[in-house]
């Protein structure tokens, strides 16, 4: 009889030792699902976790993050790097886009925007649907913000924000901007170049 208890006991545990291997991630088909995507940022979660990083890794993960956003825009768009600022425990990398875009393209731009952050399995956290400044926000289940914004004179900014990690120095990005890199220049310039789709009107 204590035998048979044993070997019952046994088999409990390791069930719920099983049990919570498959609610990591949100279970073991949110992984699967993650590892599967697409997209270049598809697999984003699948690496370090945000807890485990200090802000070098995490302003690398960000500067991952907005390559391949703005790897994707088609056609291409032309960026330089904005400042990168440090908080108390996080830490957030800007790009800011050099090609004019009109008015009239801004939906355009936003809907590409949306379209891989989505395929990338980002959730969209707010929309801001100003005709002259609108915005989207997204973050990653890793606890990473990025968005996308029109400002003055219809320049667009992108902006990836860590989650709390640990403290430590930050170098200067290592992505290599597709056009002049404006060093020791701030504020930037406003948008200078013209882009046959991206500077025109609808049709």
């Amino acid at each position: 009889m204590k035998r048979r208890f044993r070997i019952v006991a046994v088999t409990l545990a390791v069930g719920f030792a099983l049990a919570g291997c498959g609610t990591v991630d949100g279970g073991a088909g949110g992984s699967a699902k993650a590892s599967a995507g697409s997209s270049k940022e598809g697999s984003e979660e699948t690496g370090k976790e945000a807890s485990d990083m200090d802000m070098q890794e995490a302003a690398d993960r960000s500067d991952s993050m907005l390559d391949a956003v703005l790897e994707q825009m088609d056609p291409e768009v032309q960026w330089a790097h904005g400042p990168t600022t440090k908080g108390g425990c996080d830490v957030t990398r800007r790009r800011t886009v050099m090609t004019i875009v009109s008015a009239e393209r801004r939906q355009s731009f936003l809907d590409q925007v949306e379209k891989f952050w989505l395929e990338s399995d980002y959730r969209i956290k707010a929309r801001n649907k100003d005709e002259v400044f609108p915005a989207i926000y997204a973050q990653t289940k890793a606890g990473f913000g990025i968005s996308v914004s029109f400002r003055g004179k219809g320049q667009a900014f992108f902006e990836a924000d860590s989650p709390c990690v640990e403290e430590s120095g930050v170098a200067d990005s290592a992505s290599e901007p597709n056009g002049p890199a404006y060093e020791g220049v701030y504020p930037l310039p406003r948008p200078n170049v013209r882009s046959d789709y991206w500077s025109g009107e609808l049709s």
